[in-house]
């Protein structure tokens, strides 16, 4: 089926079931549901683009510590005898 026609046999049904004097204020109140949601949607979509703050914008290379030397002891020289 057409959607334009499925359209058309809802908008009959909440006319006949609602009545003419409440459609302005139900078109209104879907109006706002549609508008909150898509700003909703374009709010994730720009939450999903920006970058994290979180991540370094810059590569770092991580640091080793060194290991520590070892103390060095004076050594006499030793004479033959």
């Amino acid at each position: 089926m057409d959607i334009a026609i499925v359209l058309v046999i809802v908008l009959v049904i909440v006319l006949v079931w609602r009545g003419p004097k409440t459609l302005p204020a139900l078109g209104k109140a879907f109006g706002q549901g549609v508008k909150e949601a898509r700003k909703e949607i374009d709010g994730i979509k720009s939450d999903a683009e920006a970058p994290d703050d979180t991540t370094p914008t810059t590569p770092t290379t991580p640091t080793t510590p060194t290991p520590p030397t070892p103390p060095t002891t004076p050594t006499t020289p030793t004479t033959p005898s």
